[in-house]
């Protein structure tokens, strides 16, 4: 193999097969760009890859930080759910009170 003529880059295989085209955002460190009101500019081809979603939760891990996609609830179905199984807004001020005395 051969860097070719953009970007050094090896080719693997034919230009533009399935292999290449499926893999090639995770063959490929990425630049992410920190503006200075501290927002983060991610690469169009790795937030397409895990289906474009519009959160993400952040977490740190070993001197990292992992970005995954996040799926954000609606308040009124976990509103439905409590009250499917018998929680009333008593029981979740009264927990949330508990909580907060320990802490």
């Amino acid at each position: 193999m051969r860097p070719s003529g953009r970007s050094g880059l090896l080719k693997v295989g034919r230009v533009g097969s399935l292999a290449e085209r499926s893999f090639f955002p995770y063959f490929l460190t990425m630049l992410a760009k920190l503006t200075s009101k501290n927002q983060l500019t991610l690469p169009k081809r790795l937030i397409e890859a895990v289906g474009s979603p519009p959160y993400f939760d952040a977490t740190l891990e070993d001197g990292r930080i992992v970005l995954s996609p996040a799926r954000i609830g609606n308040a009124d179905a976990v509103r439905r759910k409590l009250a499917q199984i018998g929680i009333t807004q008593d029981d979740v001020t009264e927990a949330v009170a508990w909580a907060r005395k320990r802490g």
